[in-house]
C-alpha cells in the first residue's frame, strides 16, 4: 500500500493464495517468478519470510524447529537482476548495511522496527526516544501504551489504526509492516529511478 501511495502500480507475488491483497496479485514462487518476469518490473520490494530471525521464534529454533530461510537467496537474486530493490526483514536478519524504520518516527502507536536493505541509499528520519510502554501480550492495549503486532495478539481494530491498515486481519496484521515505512521508501525510490531515465 505505501508503494500504492508513492504512485507505483503494484504486483505482489507469494506462493500461498492472498485473499485481501488489495492490488493485482500473482499466486507463484516469487524467487522463480522474478527470476523469469524480471524484466516486467521498474523496481522490486522483497520480504522473505522473517521466523528464522524473529526473537518470538527463538525458542522453537533452540528445540530443533527449522524455518525457511530464503534471505541470502533473494539478496542474490535482486543482485543478478540488477534493477533497483530493497529487501525487509525483522532486526536480527543478517542484512548488508540495512536501514531500521520504527513506527515512532511516523507518528504510529507501534514501534516495530524493521531492517531495510537496497542498493540504493536509503535516507530515515530521526529515530524519536521510545517513551511509551508495550502494551503486555494477550491484553489489549491501555491509553498511551503502544503495541506489538506479533503472535496471537489482542485488539485487532486497535493494531489497525496503529499501523494504518484496515484491510487486513490478525493473522495478515501479525506479518505486514506499516504502509508508512514502504510510502516513505518508495518516494525515494520513485526520485532513483527518474534519475536514472533522465541520464
Amino acid at each position: 500500500m505505501g508503494y500504492h501511495k508513492a504512485g507505483f502500480e503494484v504486483v505482489g507475488i507469494d506462493i500461498e493464495k492472498q485473499p485481501k491483497y488489495p492490488f493485482k496479485f500473482v499466486q507463484a514462487d516469487a524467487l522463480e517468478y522474478l527470476a523469469k518476469h524480471h524484466q516486467e518490473f521498474d523496481a522490486i520490494h522483497a520480504s522473505p519470510p522473517c521466523q528464522a530471525y524473529t526473537k518470538a521464534s527463538k525458542e522453537h529454533r533452540k528445540n530443533g524447529k527449522e524455518y525457511a530461510d530464503f534471505l541470502e537467496a533473494t539478496r542474490a537474486l535482486c543482485k543478478k537482476v540488477g534493477k533497483p530493490y530493497i529487501i525487509e526483514n525483522v532486526p536480527d536478519a543478517p542484512m548488508e548495511n540495512p536501514v531500521v524504520l520504527c513506527g515512532a518516527m511516523f507518528g504510529l502507536q507501534t514501534y516495530r522496527h524493521r531492517q531495510f536493505e537496497s542498493n540504493l541509499l536509503l535516507n530515515v528520519p530521526e529515530h524519536p526516544v521510545h517513551i511509551a510502554k508495550n502494551t503486555k501480550m494477550g491484553r489489549k492495549p491501555k491509553p498511551g501504551e503502544f503495541i506489538q503486532v506479533v503472535g496471537h495478539f489482542s485488539g485487532v481494530p486497535f493494531a489497525q489504526e496503529a499501523m494504518g491498515i484496515d484491510w487486513l486481519g490478525q493473522k495478515e496484521l501479525a506479518q505486514a509492516i506499516p504502509p508508512a515505512y514502504t510510502e516513505y521508501l518508495g518516494w525515494q525510490l520513485r526520485a532513483a529511478l527518474m534519475l536514472v531515465k533522465a541520464a
